[in-house]
């Protein structure tokens, strides 16, 4: 986000906490993105005061969430308050189709991002999330996707298993700098590697990354645009000439 949009983020969480305390009552934003709900996460630690806060997207391993901000004595109700519908769509296992597949027809009806969470797809069966004004017109107008036929329905709960595939870079690294694991994720130079942090392009745990000396720790997410998105899951020692091995996992 750039310091505009920052601030306008910043006002809708605002106001959703505003609400909340004036009706005190669950009031509910629409699905943030990983970054949005990282920086929902950290404003409301600081600004929400006596009310609670929860981000949920349906499922445990959700990337897409929808913030809910309530006095505490909604708290035992609020997960089934969360104004989505989970929608399933069921077609022949031998259609191949794809996230982008899906998300393609739901953005050829004109819904905006906000309103559609996650997208889980495996064979024959796909799931996703959607507000309920979303979910609507999905159930009204949709019965294929792309040339595929599909049967929608909003009966069943979410039951797919989550699988997040990944390959394994393995490799050494003079420290466990931002630029040195950059260059080692992308394939590029330490000079290329230091430009993409310097010129915007990269974000550590979904912010952006200012400093190309950052020490990163094990667990730490980084995505390099127009390259991926990895996790550093693993430094296994330092060589005999003193560079650390280091595995990352790259988002596939």
């Amino acid at each position: 986000m750039n310091d505009r949009s920052d601030k306008l983020f910043a006002a809708r969480l605002s106001d959703i906490t505003e609400q909340s305390c004036r009706k005190g009552c669950c009031v509910f934003s629409s699905f943030l993105d990983e970054r949005q709900c990282a920086e929902a996460e950290a404003w409301c630690r600081k600004n929400t005061g006596e009310l609670m806060y929860r981000l949920w997207g349906g499922f445990p391993e959700a990337r897409r969430k929808m913030l809910a901000v309530y006095p505490d004595y909604c708290g035992d109700y609020v997960e089934e308050e969360y104004p989505f519908v989970c929608l399933t769509f069921d077609y022949r296992r031998e259609d191949k189709l794809t996230h982008r597949d899906f998300l393609g027809s739901f953005m050829g009806l004109r819904l905006k991002r906000e309103v559609i969470g996650d997208i889980v797809v495996t064979e024959g069966r796909t799931q996703a999330f959607f507000t309920e004004t979303a979910a609507r017109l999905i159930m009204s107008s949709v019965s294929k996707i792309g040339r595929t036929g599909v049967k929608v329905s909003d009966s069943s709960p979410f039951e797919l298993e989550v699988k997040q595939e990944y390959k394994s870079i393995c490799g050494t690294v003079a420290s466990l700098r931002l630029d040195c694991l950059v260059s080692l994720a992308a394939h590029v130079s330490r000079e290329n590697a230091a430009s993409l942090i310097r010129s915007d392009r990269v974000d550590v745990n979904h912010f952006t990354a200012s400093s190309v000396s950052r020490e990163l720790s094990e667990g730490d997410i980084i995505s390099v645009r127009g390259s991926g998105r990895y996790v550093l899951s693993a430094v296994k020692g330092v060589s005999g000439k003193g560079r650390i091995h280091v595995e990352l996992l790259k988002y596939i």
